[in-house]
């Protein structure tokens, strides 16, 4: 292939894709990553890495620590998931997409090896194994890699890293997960490795059990961020505290600032980084421009005001509804669209029915048709009318709101990604 379409092409259609089709893209071990692996060489094994898993805020928080490694200078790697726009989102190295031609030559590489081919890896195994050999390549001094999903058997959980963090547990992708808090809790601890240290960015009465046995039976020092900075930040003084949230702006985000400034303050009183106050202060003021963070309370208009947000789970919906409660406004238009392998009641139950609902459905095999949302909706006296696409969706909410309404798209990250 010699074009970098034909290549996304190749992916999408001859690899099954979670982000597209769900569960069954998913492979539940760990034997293909660590072959594919080490046909490519383990490149993995000459990263210095920061492992972050969660249910919710492992993205920001994988931005934010990037971000202020960029600021203090470090060539800093970044692997999230699922992109929005372009795959390349998925692989930075300090802010800047992998290009074009490196996953052309990557995949090319891929599919004229026999010994590869015989492995076949998934979708995200490839991006797995590309991240690992473009930072090798590019001799990344810090690479920040987020979970895809869960932990224990997530294609990225073949690294050591210096630190393992994990953000939060909260009820999503139960069917493989598990359905209750501390089953999902014991995936995501399965990143914690012997001897490494684990920071935990909030205190969970219901889990808390099920890290600390992990931890403890794995000889690794755990550490709550919001105890571990009341024990031991020398960073940060109380006036740049409050500049920092106030610079975040959404209430929410402010958790994920406090396990980022944990982590980075553990990392920084250990040797691992040296970092400054000023370096945190910058990371966040330019996060958005330091690592293209997108798609949490994202602004794409001022008037009418419009915002994107990709909450669709519980505590994610939660956030952003007692978010909207800040907010003055004069009406509230909201352009939802949901994926359809998840439970939708709880999640449409929290959102305001007062709002001006326009249903729509994402442009992926698992987005929910918009009539069958609506209809769902309307048990929770979520009203309004559905359209044949996103766009055509916010496109009509603009042409409704009046300058002082506030508009958001939210759902899922699919149906952000359709309008950012």
């Amino acid at each position: 292939m010699k074009t970098y379409q034909a290549t996304i092409d190749y992916l999408y259609q001859q690899l099954p894709m979670f982000q597209r089709v769900g569960p069954k893209a998913l492979k539940y071990n760990l034997d293909n990553i660590t072959r594919l692996m080490q046909a490519c060489g383990n490149p993995q094994k000459d990263l210095t890495c920061i492992h972050i898993a969660g249910t919710n805020g492992k993205g920001t928080v994988s931005h934010i620590i990037a971000s202020v490694l960029q600021e203090a200078g470090y060539v800093v790697g970044l692997f999230t998931s699922p992109h929005y726009k372009d795959y390349r989102e998925r692989i930075r190295l300090n802010g800047i997409m992998i290009p074009k031609s490196y996953v052309i030559k990557f995949i090319n590489s891929l599919r004229h090896n026999a010994t590869i081919q015989a492995i076949n890896p998934s979708f995200f195994e490839i991006g797995v194994a590309m991240a690992f050999q473009y930072f090798a390549d590019k001799q990344a001094q810090i690479c920040i890699i987020e979970t895809g999903l869960g932990g224990r058997l997530d294609s990225t959980n073949i690294i050591t890293p210096l630190l393992s963090i994990i953000t939060n547990i909260g009820y999503d992708h139960q069917a493989t997960l598990g359905e209750t808090l501390p089953e999902i809790a014991n995936e995501k601890a399965g990143i914690i490795k012997e001897k490494v240290p684990v920071i935990i960015g909030e205190y969970q009465e219901e889990v808390q059990q099920v890290f600390t046995l992990k931890a403890q039976s794995l000889d690794a020092e755990i550490n709550w961020a919001s105890t571990y900075l009341s024990d031991h930040n020398t960073l940060i003084s109380s006036d740049e505290q409050s500049l920092l949230n106030d610079l975040l702006q959404v209430k929410y985000l402010q958790h994920n600032l406090t396990t980022s400034l944990a982590s980075l303050t553990y990392l920084h009183r250990n040797d691992h980084i040296s970092i400054t106050s000023t370096n945190i202060i910058n990371g966040i003021k330019n996060l958005y421009s330091n690592t293209q963070y997108m798609g949490r309370w994202q602004r794409l208009s001022d008037s009418p005001l419009i915002y994107a947000d990709a909450a669709h789970n519980v505590q994610g919906v939660t956030q952003i509804v007692q978010h909207l409660k800040s907010i003055q406004y004069n009406r509230l238009h909201i352009i939802l669209g949901m994926v359809g392998d998840k439970p939708l009641d709880q999640v449409l139950s929290l959102l305001p029915t007062e709002a001006k609902y326009y249903f729509s459905k994402a442009d992926i095999p698992r987005g929910m048709p918009a009539d069958q949302l609506k209809e769902v909706a309307s048990k929770y006296q979520l009203n309004g009318k559905t359209y044949s696409s996103l766009r055509k969706a916010l496109a009509s909410a603009k042409l409704s709101a009046s300058q002082n309404d506030l508009i958001l798209v939210t759902g899922s990250i699919f149906t952000v990604a359709e309008v950012v």
